[in-house]
């Protein structure tokens, strides 16, 4: 496999707009919540798809991002790295093209001019899939759902057990996104406290402004794992060295809400190149592979 240093393509395609998953129009036909407990399986264990022939290929030519860890990023070598890496390999490696696959880093609003342009044949970015983009790309099943999650302040009294428990009670989230629509869908009985961003919701949390917040399971994971100790206002304080918070409930997926997943994105054209590699993922599903690769780069309790 080839991997390019981080380059940019021709900036005519800066112009285009790059739609994300909290941003998007609700699309999918899934319109109820699913409640798992396990990392959601996402391929049927019984299914066997054909085996695709990409003989005819002479290279075979995928674009990431170096600036969304884990799943892109420069490691302390300058090398390319991360989820989408170690995908990609293990998705060549099961089409048996390894010698035929290239990766190039480029920035998010690149890639789209990147694959129209023909510059590369695939990006694994985490594209947002919308109605608006699939008049020009075809995608993947997706091969990695990010649920919502509900984060709550230890030593609250009386101290919640379950998202029931919330009824009647403020509960933060992010002003205008997919995870308000959501919180407010699902939980009518929760009084929705907005604030501006992620960083403000977060923040605010951990001061004890706010006791729980609904929020991207995946960038919650992350957070709880590194943030420092703070204190409940008017509450039990927390020991030294203890977590102020933790997970509650859930998690929560939605496609209704929360978007298609991340998949693998190819020109509308090359339709054939997105069954290939629903083929790689499922077999990969099978063999537990997709598994191992997310225990790798995620926090263990993120489902």
């Amino acid at each position: 496999m080839i991997y390019a240093k981080y380059t940019s393509l021709k900036l005519w395609g800066l112009l285009l707009v790059v739609s994300t998953l909290l941003a998007s129009p609700v699309l999918a036909q899934a319109d109820e919540m699913v409640k798992s407990g396990t990392m959601p399986s996402l391929f049927d264990a019984n299914e066997r798809l054909p085996k695709p022939d990409l003989s005819v290929l002479l290279r075979l030519r995928f674009l990431i991002t170096t600036d969304f860890p884990p799943f892109g990023f420069l490691d302390q070598t300058g090398h390319l790295t991360g989820y989408n890496m170690d995908l990609i390999r293990e998705v060549c490696k099961e089409l048996g093209v390894e010698a035929k696959c290239e990766v190039q880093a480029v920035p998010f609003s690149d890639i789209q001019i990147g694959l129209l342009s023909k510059h590369a044949d695939a990006a694994v970015a985490g594209m947002a899939v919308t109605r608006a983009i699939r008049a020009d790309f075809a995608f993947s099943r997706p091969y990695l759902m990010l649920p919502a999650r509900f984060v709550v302040r230890k030593h609250v009294v009386p101290a919640p057990k379950t998202a029931a428990d919330l009824d009647g009670t403020a509960v933060g989230v992010v002003t205008g996104t997919a995870h308000e629509a959501m919180l407010k869908a699902f939980f009518p009985g929760i009084k929705p406290m907005g604030f501006a961003d992620q960083a403000a919701l977060m923040q605010a949390l951990q001061q004890g402004a706010v006791q729980t917040v609904f929020t991207d399971g995946l960038q919650a994971s992350f957070w709880l794992a590194s943030q420092s100790t703070g204190k409940a206002t008017g509450k039990a304080e927390n020991q030294p060295g203890e977590p102020c918070c933790e997970f509650l409930d859930g998690p929560f997926l939605s496609q209704h809400f929360l978007g298609e997943g991340m998949t693998i994105m190819v020109r509308k054209e090359d339709g054939f190149l997105a069954a290939a590699f629903d083929y790689a993922l499922a077999a990969l599903s099978r063999k537990g592979r997709l598994d191992e690769l997310s225990r790798r780069y995620f926090v263990s309790d993120l489902y």
